[in-house]
C-alpha cells in the first residue's frame, strides 16, 4: 500500500491535467481526485462541470465547419490567448476567464471538497489552475502547489490576487517564471522543476531514456549522416551501446489524437499513404485512441477497410480508463521512434529523445507550444499529410530526426516528475 503524502487533484478534460499528475501517483497513494467529478460532488456542481466541458468540446469540433467555425472557435481561443513575453510589462490585471470562475467559487464551488480535504490538510497538488483558486478562496489549511501543463500560460493560470496568494507554482521552463512574475507573482513561489514526465520511462538515473534513446538513434538515422556528423556528442550521453537495436524492426511512428478527438482522420491517411511500407514491414503504425470509444472504432473501421486489420504493424492504443490508457501509452513509447501530435502537453515527451511531427496546432496554446518544440529543436513541422510518402523517406534519410531526437534529449528537462517529488516532500 502506497503511502498518502498529498492530496493530488484533477480535472476531467481531456488529457493534459491528469496526465500531468499521472506521475505523482506514488505521492498520492494511487489516487486522484477529480475537481469536477469527486464522489459526493454537489449536483449544481456537477451540472456546471458538465456545461462547460460540453461547450468547449463542441466549439472545438465545430472548429471544422468553414469560416464560421474558425470565427467562432476565435472568440473562445481569445479569452485563453497567451500574451507576448516582449516587451516586459505589469499584466496582473484580472480577465474575464478569471472573473467567470470567481463567480461560481464565491457561490461555493469546491468548497465541500476543501471541507472534506482539511480534514488530513496534506500539500494540495493540482494540475488545474481553478483547483488552486478553489482550494485558496476555501482557506485551505495546507500547502497549495499549482503544476503548470504547458511551455507558456496565460493570465488565468496566475491567482487572481498575485501579490498576497500562497500558491507555489511548479513551472516546466524559464519563460514561464517570467511570464508568472509578469502577472504579479511572488518569486518566491516559483519553483522552476520541468513538466512531471512518467518515471517509468526515465528512470532515477536516466537510465531507461538514455537506453531507448540509443536504440532509437539508427532507426532515425538509416545512412549514418547524423551519426557521423556528432559522433562525439553521441559518444559524450553514451548513445553508442546499441545492444537492444534490431535493424530488422521497423520504424515505429505513433500517432495521438488530443482529448476531443481532433485530427483522427490524419491518423487514417497515414495508413492509406504508407501501407505499402507497412505492408513490407518497414514502417509500424500505432494509432492512439486514448480511452475514446469513438475515435477507436472510427480507427478500426478505417482499419479494416483498408485491408489492414490482420496487419501486425498497426495498433490501436485504447484503454477505458485514463489511468490504463497513460500506462499503456507508456510502454508503446518504449518502443515509438517518432511520436506525431498536435502541440499539446505532449510536446513535453521530446525530453524522452522522442523526435515530435507537430500536426497544426488548436488554439493559442498550441501555438506556443509548437514554437517551444522549434526552439528547443525537437519538433519538425509536418508538411501536408497528403504527401507524407514522398516527404518522410527524405527526412529519415537526412538525419533530421535522429537530430531531433537528440536535441529534444538534451535541451528540455526530463526530471521534473523527480524534482516535484523533492519540493513537495521536503519543502
Amino acid at each position: 500500500m502506497l503511502e498518502k503524502k498529498i492530496n493530488l487533484i484533477v480535472a476531467d478534460m481531456g488529457y493534459g491535467h491528469q496526465r500531468a499528475a499521472y506521475p505523482l501517483l506514488g505521492l498520492s497513494g494511487g489516487e486522484s481526485i477529480t475537481i469536477n467529478n469527486y464522489e459526493g460532488i454537489p449536483d449544481w456542481e456537477k451540472k456546471y462541470w458538465i456545461n462547460n466541458l460540453a461547450s468547449y468540446e463542441k466549439i472545438s469540433r465545430f472548429k471544422k465547419v468553414p469560416i464560421l467555425g474558425s470565427f467562432v472557435f476565435g472568440i473562445m481561443d481569445y479569452f485563453q490567448k497567451v500574451p507576448a513575453l516582449y516587451p516586459k510589462r505589469d499584466l496582473s490585471k484580472t480577465t474575464f476567464q478569471q472573473r467567470y470562475f470567481f463567480k461560481y467559487i464565491k457561490k461555493g464551488l469546491g468548497k465541500k471538497l476543501i471541507d472534506e480535504l482539511n480534514i488530513s490538510a496534506l500539500p494540495f497538488v493540482t494540475t488545474f489552475f481553478v483547483a488552486s483558486y478553489i482550494a485558496e478562496y476555501h482557506n485551505y489549511k495546507g500547502d497549495i502547489y499549482c503544476i503548470i501543463c504547458d511551455t507558456d500560460v496565460s493570465r488565468a493560470w496566475a491567482p487572481i490576487d498575485p501579490k498576497n496568494s500562497r500558491t507555489k507554482f511548479l513551472v516546466p521552463n524559464e519563460n514561464v517564471k517570467k511570464k508568472l512574475l509578469m502577472y504579479g507573482v511572488n518569486e518566491i513561489n516559483i519553483y522552476i522543476t520541468g513538466f512531471p514526465l512518467p518515471v517509468e520511462n526515465i528512470g532515477a538515473d536516466k537510465e531507461i531514456a538514455v537506453a531507448d534513446l540509443a536504440r532509437r538513434i539508427p532507426k532515425l538515422d538509416p545512412n549514418s549522416i547524423y551519426q557521423k556528423k556528432y559522433l562525439e556528442l553521441i559518444e559524450n550521453i553514451e548513445l553508442t551501446n546499441n545492444e537492444k537495436s534490431n535493424h530488422s524492426d521497423p520504424l515505429e511512428i505513433t500517432f495521438a489524437v488530443g482529448g476531443a478527438g481532433a485530427q483522427k482522420e490524419i491518423g487514417i491517411l497515414l495508413l492509406k499513404k504508407l501501407k505499402n511500407k507497412i505492408k513490407k514491414n518497414e514502417i509500424k503504425i500505432n494509432l492512439v485512441a486514448g480511452n475514446r470509444k469513438d475515435v477507436r472504432d472510427f480507427f478500426a473501421q478505417n482499419i479494416k477497410e483498408l485491408n489492414l486489420n490482420d496487419e501486425e504493424n498497426v495498433k490501436i492504443i485504447f484503454a477505458p480508463e485514463k489511468i490504463e490508457y497513460f500506462k499503456a501509452f507508456n510502454i508503446c513509447l518504449r518502443n515509438t521512434d517518432i511520436l506525431w501530435t498536435k502541440p499539446s502537453e505532449l510536446s513535453f515527451y521530446c525530453a524522452l529523445g522522442l523526435p515530435i511531427i507537430i500536426s497544426t496546432p488548436v488554439g493559442s496554446q498550441e501555438d506556443s507550444n509548437q514554437e517551444w518544440l522549434i526552439n528547443v529543436g525537437a519538433g519538425v513541422d509536418s508538411l501536408n499529410p497528403e504527401y507524407v510518402d514522398e516527404w518522410f523517406p527524405d527526412l529519415l534519410n537526412s538525419g533530421r530526426f535522429a537530430r531531433a531526437a537528440v536535441d529534444g534529449f538534451l535541451n528540455a528537462e526530463k526530471m521534473g516528475a523527480y524534482n516535484i517529488s523533492k519540493i513537495i516532500c521536503h519543502g
